[in-house]
């Protein structure tokens, strides 16, 4: 049974400024399209440095009060967001599903619920932080100070698009922080609703502004403005790169969560029904549009044909359908760009000598959905660890099988790449599973299972994968700046 969608009328989105939805400074707008259709549904803001010179004056405004709250007062409010989102949860989900192309069901199992947890987790984070204290006996003692920097960024990806968003907010906010972010122009619309919360919760004026428009445009002017004290991104990693060439010479503090290439290791002694379940979530949830998902999957020989039987039977099963269907498991990938920039990699895939077992093709739907942007999951083995099918990003629903016969061997392939962000390891030999979780080069290691996530633990990659944490008292501590005092007696 099909899950109606809420109709939204041709509207132009607005930005979020000193507290009121305000049209862009120039009056220019972009097309927003739904993937499911391939077609225009509203028009979002393309803001530019003065829109951004206003969100940053409102929150240089906002936040000596802000910061002046106890943190009890700051949860208050975020709270406040929190029980506002979780009221709103089926709207929000019917409007990430249509403006991303994600199952409804995704949208609202997972990408809502988390977004509502990430206010609520960040929020009562703040009331249990314990005080940094060094006695020196007799010489008396030092304590630090978390102090919030000021105005910072926060700029946003479009896979997952209110779940990362607030991801980087809420602990901006909680720190003390006021805020200027910007969602992807690619998926903005949870973002506009959230503007929408604000208001109705009565959060305060100028602490969050939501700036909508191009990285190259809006999210340049942002790193760039001087007042800007740090910037919070998650994305490509060659626009990472771009803005540390840019932060950098300013000594801006950053974080930057990138690309990840992510490996998925089956050893013979696994448990293979468990194993080839979660590596078929893991390969294609959310159309294999999720940084952490385990494209190239290393199986060692002795299990490798059972493990393919059992995994291409459990693909064949996924339904690629209008997101709004309930037995929809796959929906449209983003945008038509991204279709065919997968495609391009599926076809570069055969040019390298892989063979395709499963999919590999665009799927034809029935109006209205017969100009979305739809893609088999697709399945590929035969290719060297090496080529570059299986050492660049492709973020989509393509999947290498690729054998192994040693431990040794496997480190080798799976630490080949230059990325370092997650890696699913699966074995029943304990001293295996922190030996392979020691050596591999990664930031996250998932043993037995995928995608795991305990909010208190530091999320990120090494390598191109990224710098810095995010996640728990990680990202409150990136969003403060230490000050040690010593009192002498």
């Amino acid at each position: 049974m099909a899950v109606e969608p809420q109709i939204y009328s041709m509207e132009k989105l607005q930005n979020y400024i000193g507290g009121e939805l305000v049209a862009p400074i120039n009056g220019d707008y972009l097309d927003n399209y739904e993937p499911a259709k391939g077609a225009v549904y509203s028009l979002i803001p393309r803001s530019g440095a003065d829109d951004v010179a206003a969100a940053v004056e409102a929150a240089e405004k906002a936040f000596p009060a802000w910061s002046a709250l106890s943190n009890a007062e700051r949860s208050k409010h975020l709270m406040a967001v929190s029980n506002r989102i979780s009221e709103r949860l089926d709207e929000l989900a019917q409007a990430e599903s249509r403006d991303n192309g994600k199952p409804f069901k995704l949208a609202q199992s997972v990408d809502i619920p988390r977004a509502r947890d990430n206010f609520a987790f960040f929020a009562t984070a703040i009331l249990h932080q314990e005080d940094e204290f060094h006695s020196m006996g007799n010489k008396g003692f030092n304590y630090t100070l978390r102090q919030p920097l000021g105005s910072v960024a926060c700029i946003s990806p479009w896979n997952l698009p209110l779940y990362l968003f607030s991801w980087k907010i809420a602990p901006a906010l909680a720190s003390g922080n006021c805020v200027i972010a910007k969602p992807s122009e690619v998926t903005p619309y949870t973002a506009y609703l959230l503007s929408q919360i604000c208001i109705e919760v009565g959060f305060p004026a100028g602490v969050l502004n939501i700036v909508h428009g191009l990285g190259a445009e809006a999210g340049q002017a942002m790193v760039e403005h001087e007042v800007v004290k740090a910037i919070s991104f998650t994305g490509g990693t060659a626009t990472g790169a771009r803005i540390a060439s840019i932060a950098a010479p300013r000594f801006k503090k950053m974080s930057l969560e990138l690309g990840g290439k992510n490996p998925n290791i089956i050893f013979d002694d696994c448990d293979l029904d468990r194993a080839v379940k979660i590596s078929t979530r893991a390969a294609f949830a959310n159309q294999g549009q999720i940084c952490l998902c385990g494209s190239r999957i290393f199986i060692q020989k002795g299990i490798y044909e059972q493990f393919k039987k059992a995994f291409l039977e459990r693909v064949k099963g996924l339904t690629v359908g209008p997101p709004q269907e309930e037995s929809s498991r796959l929906g449209a990938v983003v945008s038509k760009d991204h279709m065919e920039k997968v495609l391009s990699y599926i076809a570069l895939a055969r040019e390298e000598g892989g063979s395709t077992l499963h999919g590999g093709k665009r799927v034809e739907m029935p109006a209205p959905y017969d100009k979305g942007y739809y893609l088999e999951p697709t399945v590929i083995e035969g290719l060297s660890f090496d080529c570059r099918t299986n050492q660049e990003e492709i973020f989509g629903p393509v999947v290498t099988l690729t054998p192994f016969e040693t431990e040794e061997e496997v480190l080798m392939m799976a630490n080949s790449t230059e990325y370092g962000l997650a890696c699913t390891i699966f074995t029943q030999d304990l001293n295996r599973a922190h030996r392979v979780a020691r050596d591999i080069h990664s930031g996250i290691v998932w043993i037995n299972d995928w995608l795991v996530r305990d909010l208190r633990t530091p999320f990120g990659g090494v390598k191109n994968s990224g710098v810095g944490r995010e996640g728990g008292f990680e990202a409150l501590k990136f969003f403060t700046e230490a000050k040690n005092v010593c009192f002498n007696f």
